[in-house]
């Protein structure tokens, strides 16, 4: 593009009634032209007098233009000579710039990922709706305190100092470790002390850390069969080889052959299995132990629900019987509280301490200190307990609904599993049913769900079934839901019987 006509190819473009300030606009109309090769390496632009003139604006509109230009360096300019468009194109095209087309035409290279990210995208369980009937391990969030929470937040924002808005130190604000550790040895009997805490953005940030620090990519983790997919997408990202552990009705049940080549590391729900709800029996948690124990395997204690747990006290921790520091158990304060406020927290054995607390801070480089003492601050006035009380009672009442529900549609041909604790339980189908589809036809309706199915590594081994959440969903709200889902189930298993 020659120079004379500049301001012609401008005065096209430009859109005098956008509420862009004329700066930007020319600016941006520029930097095009260079990178697209209208504007020719080597080009002398008009003078900043005649530009302006041409285009009808502020002389300084076009000097600040030229400045900016020059500051990121689309062109140069010499005192006494002139402003010039510079050579942006890559060493290795610069000799045939003349021949190659705009880059704006070129085609467009497909993105290509790499085998972990294809693997991980592929197997991703993200749903695209995070809220609703039958969203499962979704807590209530309007039933949260949120004037408390507010009311304690502005008290401590005015008397924020330097220590509670720079990053988060010694694995995160020791109040509030301090206040977690006293909660964690009543509610679960958990042995730990403040040092032994780490404050994390959750149960994934939790895992990750603990897998950097403690695994080799190549290394054998345990999983249960079915388990959770986001940890499983954690550990695979990490570069480890999965093996798939079954559960039975007392918990992870490894057989002959897994115990023959110890993992480095074994990912465990003992006290509700994830998906399916069974506890972990004594027996089986003694055994464990003992095994990490002889073989040095580190066990990660996934604690994500135990606080609610319908007709019993909350179940002892796994860590509590560990005597040999093998057991670095995870929580999470979302599920308690609200998913949005990403905090967890690991409890790590003793001689660990430090590598975690320099692992956390070398890699994610924590901060939140603000909100680690508001929660501080909620512990201790007895909010938290008084919050998760509440919450167990009415999430209660919500499982009972879903369940009359259930019974009154289908009576006992479908069995419910895993529905003495947590935020959800397991509707189980025919085998030969397609959970995946029902849960498509259902999303369609309305319904969110989760196919069991999608559980497993093992998916031809896999038991069919649907995940329904009933924590945040009000309780008007459960039959009309249930209704629609059981229209699709019905359908389906209609299907089953006539093929």
């Amino acid at each position: 593009m020659d120079t004379i006509i500049l301001a012609d190819w401008l005065n096209t473009q430009l859109d005098r009634k956008r509420d862009e300030p004329m700066y930007r606009q020319v600016l941006a109309l520029m930097q095009q032209a260079i990178l697209t090769g209208r504007l020719a390496s080597g080009t002398k632009l008009p003078s900043s007098r005649t530009l302006a003139l041409d285009l009808g604006i502020a002389r300084n509109t076009v000097l600040h233009v030229y400045d900016q230009l020059t500051a990121e360096g689309y062109v140069t300019s010499t005192t006494g000579s002139g402003t010039y468009v510079a050579d942006t194109a890559p060493d290795d095209a610069a000799s045939s710039r003349k021949k190659r087309e705009p880059l704006a035409e070129a085609p467009r290279k497909p993105c290509v990922l790499s085998k972990r990210g294809e693997r991980l995208i592929a197997q991703a369980g993200v749903a695209p709706k995070q809220w609703g009937a039958f969203m499962p391990g979704v807590p209530d969030v309007a039933e949260f305190p949120s004037r408390t929470w507010s009311r304690l937040q502005a008290r401590l924002w005015k008397r924020a100092g330097p220590d509670l808005l720079t990053y988060a130190p010694g694995g995160g604000y020791r109040p509030l470790r301090r206040a977690l550790s006293d909660y964690l040895r009543v509610a679960r009997s958990v042995k730990c002390n403040p040092d032994q805490i780490i404050i994390t953005t959750g149960i994934h940030q939790s895992i990750d850390l603990a897998v950097r620090l403690l695994t080799d990519t190549g290394d054998r983790a345990w999983v249960e069969e079915p388990c959770y997919w986001g940890v499983r997408s954690v550990l695979q990202s990490s570069g480890l080889t999965l093996v798939p552990v079954p559960v039975d009705d007392e918990g992870l049940n490894p057989t002959p052959r897994d115990m023959a080549t110890p993992p480095r590391i074994a990912l465990v729900t003992p006290s509700h299995q994830y998906p399916l709800g069974m506890v972990m029996s004594l027996a089986r948690r003694r055994a464990l132990l003992e095994f990490a124990r002889q073989h040095g395997v580190w066990i990660i204690e996934d604690d994500y629900d135990s606080e609610f747990r319908y007709g019993s006290r909350p179940l002892s921790s796994l860590q509590g019987l560990d005597d040999a520091g093998q057991v670095i158990y995870v929580g999470s304060l979302g599920k308690m509280l609200f998913p949005g406020l990403r905090m967890g927290y690991m409890v790590v054995p003793e001689h660990l301490v430090d590598t975690f607390r320099t692992g956390v801070a070398e890699l994610y480089r924590e901060g939140q200190l603000m909100q680690q003492a508001v929660l501080t601050e909620f512990i201790l006035d007895g909010h938290l307990t008084s919050h998760v009380r509440r919450m167990r009672g009415l999430y209660g009442e919500r499982r009972e609904m879903l369940i009359n529900a259930i019974r009154a549609r289908f009576g006992d041909s479908l069995a419910v599993r895993g529905d003495e604790a947590g935020l959800h339980f397991v509707l189980e189908l025919p085998d030969t049913a397609d959970d995946r589809a029902i849960t498509d036809a259902a999303f369609a309706a309305g319904v969110v769900t989760r196919p069991l199915v999608q559980y497993y590594l093992n998916r031809e081994d896999a038991r069919k079934g649907l995940m329904l959440g009933y924590a945040c969903v009000p309780n008007a709200d459960i039959a009309p839901a249930f209704e629609k889902l059981a229209g699709v189930i019905e359908r389906a298993l209609t299907a089953l019987e006539v093929a």
